[in-house]
């Protein structure tokens, strides 16, 4: 599985933008799809994840209630709506696709995800 993220940018406190990511190559039905995100200095840590063929998804207590996540199997896209941003939000934002799991608390690990995008840069001004 190839992945393609874009709409990152430029935002003030209070914004949103809308990340995409698109998935070329494996069936994109098949995978769990979601995002990683890595601030200056600090580790790459779970943001979101869209199960596969379900509406089921998981977020980080850091972003639930401002940041929603959804799938369209037939565009083979994922994006990532991204509302009320923060400061603290700045990050690389990665698209992550990985095989469907039963242990849910593992949707957060990174290890779980088998394919990675190039990123895209997420800055929230002050």
């Amino acid at each position: 599985v190839q992945l393609q993220a874009c709409g990152g940018g430029l935002v003030q406190t209070g914004g949103s933008l809308r990340l995409s990511c698109t998935a070329s190559g494996r069936v994109f039905s098949s995978y769990n799809m979601g995002w990683f995100r890595q601030a200056p200095g600090k580790e790459r840590e779970f943001v979101a994840v869209n199960r596969r063929n379900t509406r089921n998804t998981h977020y980080a207590d850091s972003v639930r209630g401002r940041f929603s996540i959804s799938r369209d199997n037939a565009k083979n896209t994922i994006h990532l709506e991204m509302n009320s941003l923060k400061p603290e939000d700045t990050a690389v934002y990665y698209c992550v696709a990985g095989s469907p799991t039963t242990i849910l608390s593992s949707l957060r690990d990174i290890g779980r995800y088998d394919f990675w995008g190039q990123g895209t840069l997420v800055t929230v001004s002050s």
